[in-house]
């Protein structure tokens, strides 16, 4: 949701932008203009920035563990290649059955 000071603040501007003959409407007029924003926004699906800024700290962890755990596959990786190497050049080579 969106800080309600921010309706508030809207709604009376535009509360302030009527006529003064029309003053007697103001309080009116601010609750409807607030709440035809808040409908607005509503419909919107805005977030608020503090939640934006939560799920953005959220995200930089989740990169961070993905590079971590990236790296962690990667020199596992290599660890199984390397034994493998080592492992094929132990072993003598068989004679191919076609060469007869």
């Amino acid at each position: 949701m969106i800080d309600p000071k921010v309706f508030d603040d809207l709604a009376k501007r535009l509360a302030e932008a009527v006529p003064p003959g029309f003053r007697q409407f103001q309080a009116e007029m601010e609750k409807n203009a607030h709440a035809a924003l808040q409908a607005a926004f509503a419909k919107l699906e805005l977030v608020t920035r503090e939640e934006f800024d939560v799920q953005q700290a959220v995200l930089a962890r989740t990169r961070a563990k993905l590079e971590e755990l990236e790296k962690q596959v990667a020199e596992l990786e290599g660890k199984v290649a390397g034994g493998k190497r080592r492992k094929s050049a132990d072993k003598p080579a068989e004679p191919d059955p076609s060469e007869g």
